[in-house]
């Protein structure tokens, strides 16, 4: 090779270094790859295969209703505010409707309510705002930008840059997709595969959450495998 060549090609790979590092300077990571140190679930559901964390049901072991992974801090659940959030999912069954809770309450035996970005093995519920185990259900569907106003009232106010479809078109089935959950006071975004899924904003100061625990969803119903890796925050105080 010849020497401008190599400096050319090796100021190109520390500027693709320099990039990716930049884009995620001021992250923590909240799962060592290894084990579910810093999270807890029902062990019977929960478990970390291929370097990913890993929640599975069977006909045999099945989840009696939805049960969820808590980030842990300490012997504390992990209370987050406004952060951005980072992670990989994937599903590796023909069922699979899961999500991950933000702001959220715990009431106890793995049960947790409150926002959640979720995303599905279906082509109509990944990258909705959805409010679990609270009353607004479907907060924002996909493709839409929402105000939840002070009367409690939901209105939508205009679409994402892409399509509903466009959106689903870029999720990758039976393979790794990225998610990204910014909230920013009472402004709620969800991203997957760089696409923008919602945009909302929560004025309604009855329900709207400015602070809660983590958690990962795994849904009752057929037997399912989702997988999560790659999971960082940032706090954006």
């Amino acid at each position: 090779m010849k020497l401008h060549s190599f400096v050319s090609t090796l100021i190109t790979a520390v500027g693709l270094a320099t990039s990716a590092f930049a884009a995620e300077e001021g992250f923590k990571p909240l799962f060592n790859g290894k084990d579910l140190t810093g999270w807890e679930g029902r062990k019977e559901h929960w478990s970390v295969a291929d370097g990913a964390i890993t929640g599975i049901t069977t006909k045999e072991n099945p989840a009696k209703g939805n049960n969820f992974l808590i980030a842990k801090d300490g012997d504390k659940n992990l209370v987050v505010g406004d952060f951005e959030l980072r992670f990989s999912y994937k599903f590796s069954s023909d069922f699979g409707n899961s999500g991950v809770q933000y702001r959220s309450k715990d009431f106890g035996n793995f049960v947790v309510g409150g926002y959640q970005a979720d995303f599905e093995v279906g082509k109509t519920y990944s990258g909705i705002l959805y409010e679990e185990k609270m009353t607004r259900g479907i907060m924002a569907a996909r493709g839409e930008k929402v105000v939840w106003g002070k009367d409690g009232k939901k209105q939508v106010v205009g679409k994402t840059e892409k399509t509903s479809a466009e959106i689903q078109a870029a999720i990758k089935n039976g393979d790794w997709n990225e998610y990204v959950v910014i909230a920013k006071g009472n402004h709620l975004q969800h991203f997957i595969n760089g696409n923008q899924t919602v945009d909302v904003v929560d004025e309604d100061e009855k329900k709207q959450v400015m602070s809660g625990i983590l958690a990962l969803q795994l849904h009752a119903g057929p037997p399912m495998k989702v997988q999560f890796k790659d999971i960082r925050i940032k706090d954006l105080k």
